[in-house]
């Protein structure tokens, strides 16, 4: 995959298949999504804040956000979802 030849991608949620919790679509864009507080912001210091994942659906756009240690496992078109996804 070239640098500008990106495309969705599949995701699954702790070993399951992620869905738009608004219209049911399977592929996702990412980004990363700053988690921005009061206090860093006031201070300056909005870079150090800590940062979610994005998944961003390709049908309607609604951004689903993922913060700690179960984040999403992302999935191309070519691999599919692993073997064993509920």
């Amino acid at each position: 995959m070239g640098l500008f030849e990106k495309k969705p991608l599949l995701a699954t949620v702790l070993g399951r298949a992620f869905r738009c919790l608004v219209c049911d679509h399977a592929w996702f864009w990412t980004r990363e999504v700053k988690l921005n507080s009061t206090g860093a912001e006031l201070v300056g210091l909005a870079w150090a804040n800590t940062s979610a994942l994005g998944l961003v659906c390709d049908e309607c756009g609604y951004v689903h956000e993922f913060a700690g240690r179960n984040r999403p496992k992302l999935w191309s078109e070519k691999q599919g979802y692993p073997e064993g996804t509920r």
